[in-house]
């Protein structure tokens, strides 16, 4: 994604299984035992995942009060890291930094290391129990070797955190302007600084919807008086976005987690920029064009922001304000009406000298991250935050 593929014996580590080191760009002895595992375990991913909670909590009752009481949402997740992990196994870089954010991220459910053996147990029960087929005790070992590197580097992003910034943080909402009847603009005043770089996103948790946590992206760079904006779509069946946008109040206190996600800008290189924002996706991408402002790059920034139709254009006022401001600057709307935003992003190119970004609805992004290779845009330099929910479809 946004770290070039490096292999582990170019990085001076030994080979995932322990064994020879493998041929550079061939996958490991483990991975392929891991994937060939979650091939098999795929059609019936929603009782695997049962099936592990089940031995979780039966084992370690004292875990559930962790999580949430309805799980919904909580069960997918398993699925999606452990696709994630086998998707990149073989690329530290990519696989390092997505694992660390977890690890850092964990620390707000009150994460400890201890406890990691006893979800590396249960999951082993789980796979041992759904993957009769491939499971022998060559693919146990792997599983073993690919789950304790995997909480290793968790436990270590974990550790090395709690030095420095506190597992979350309590925000005030000072400000709430509803632009749409379902999209609002939340402005928070977290209770110490909040580090973190224009791109990335937060974890959120409202009063009323106790250990449930969503993911939303900042949409201004960093600001001097310390103060957070995220925009926020009410979606159907969504209970913390509903909340945020129809229930919260300025003086109400919420809690954030740290900062995560890589889609940030390297100042080091005056590449160019393309972004796609689609819907609220437009909030990263208008902190991105902040960043670049306030570095006075004068790299040449294309913004194509999408929607349905031009009133679910909320923050187009904003951009073309933008535009106005600075020349090196170009803002493309573009609606349902002109076909979607990917093959819209295609026909102006072309863009493989660009560093692309890409920011809203899931199929929006994985339709976009297909259309900008099909038009010759390397993978390395495409840039977005669904490292796990695109593993599936690029796994193999």
């Amino acid at each position: 994604m946004d770290a070039p593929t490096t292999t582990t014996e170019e990085r001076g580590l030994p080979a995932a299984d322990g064994k020879e080191p493998r041929i550079p760009g061939e996958p490991s002895a483990d991975a392929v035992l891991v994937r060939r595992t979650l091939a098999e375990i795929a059609p019936v991913a929603d009782r695997v995942t049962s099936y592990f909670y089940a031995l979780l909590f039966i084992r370690h009752p004292e875990l559930r009060e962790m999580f949430p009481a309805a799980m919904d949402t909580q069960r997918d997740r398993l699925l999606k890291a452990l696709l994630t992990a086998a998707e990149h196994m073989d690329d530290a870089p990519v696989l390092t930094a997505y694992l660390e954010n977890l690890g850092r991220g964990h620390r707000k459910y009150g994460t400890q290391a201890t406890q990691y053996p006893a979800v590396g147990e249960a999951l082993i029960g789980a796979l041992v129990r759904y993957a009769e087929k491939s499971w022998d005790e060559e693919t146990e070992a792997a599983w073993v070797r690919t789950y304790t590197t995997i909480s290793q580097i968790m436990i270590d992003a974990a550790a090395e955190n709690e030095r420095t910034a506190p597992a979350w943080w309590q925000a005030e909402v000072v400000s709430h302007d509803l632009r749409t009847p379902d999209i609002a603009v939340v402005t928070l005043r977290p209770d110490r600084p909040y580090p973190f770089l224009a791109g990335q996103y937060t974890t959120l948790e409202t009063p009323w919807w106790p250990r449930i946590w969503r993911h939303y992206s900042f949409a201004a760079a960093p600001r001097p008086d310390g103060l957070l904006s995220l925009h926020v779509k009410a979606v159907p069946a969504g209970w913390v976005s509903n909340a945020l946008v129809h229930r919260a109040r300025p003086g109400d206190l919420l809690r954030l987690g740290p900062p995560a996600g890589s889609m940030t800008v390297d100042h080091s290189t005056d590449t160019g920029l393309l972004c796609m924002g689609g819907g609220t996706g437009i909030a990263p991408i208008k902190a991105l064009v902040e960043d670049v402002a306030e570095h006075g790059d004068r790299r040449p920034v294309d913004v194509f922001y999408g929607a349905r139709s031009g009133h679910d254009l909320y923050d187009i006022d904003t951009m073309l304000r933008l535009q106005k401001t600075f020349p090196w600057l170009s803002v493309h709307a573009v609606t349902e009406e002109q076909g979607r935003l990917p093959e819209a992003v295609c026909r102006y190119g072309p863009w493989n000298e660009r560093d692309a970004y890409l920011s809203g609805p899931l199929d929006m992004v994985r339709r976009g991250v297909d259309a900008l290779r099909g038009a010759g845009v390397p993978s390395d330099r495409i840039r977005h935050d669904f490292l796990a929910e695109l593993a599936p479809a690029t796994a193999g």
